[in-house]
């Protein structure tokens, strides 16, 4: 007689995980020897995402320079609360309602 220290889900639970495992590897293989014979159109694409993606973080940058900028004449020009205009601070002493 055996004594079976876990249930038939951990088993399932592992066999599934070993399958996973199994498929995300012949899956990097197959990666990997596309790389191998396509490493010109690869580096060709890879290229591409690295200029798009510079391209976006340079006009990005732009974006936030001109912003401060535009911060940085509102405080100036007015001096205490440029950037402030249009706001109002309400308060009111007690939150609760009286019974």
């Amino acid at each position: 007689m055996s004594f079976r220290f876990y249930t038939n889900v951990i088993s399932q639970a592992s066999r599934n995980f070993a399958a996973g495992l199994f498929i995300t590897g012949l899956l990097l293989i197959g990666f990997g020897f596309l790389v191998y014979i396509l490493r010109d159109l690869f580096a060709i694409l890879f290229s591409i995402i690295f200029c798009v993606a510079g391209f976006g973080c340079g006009v990005t940058a732009v974006k936030i320079f001109l912003a401060q900028r535009k911060l940085d004449k509102m405080d100036s020009d007015d001096g205490t609360t440029g950037y402030r205009r249009n706001v109002q601070i309400h308060s009111e002493e007690s939150y609760e309602r009286e019974i």
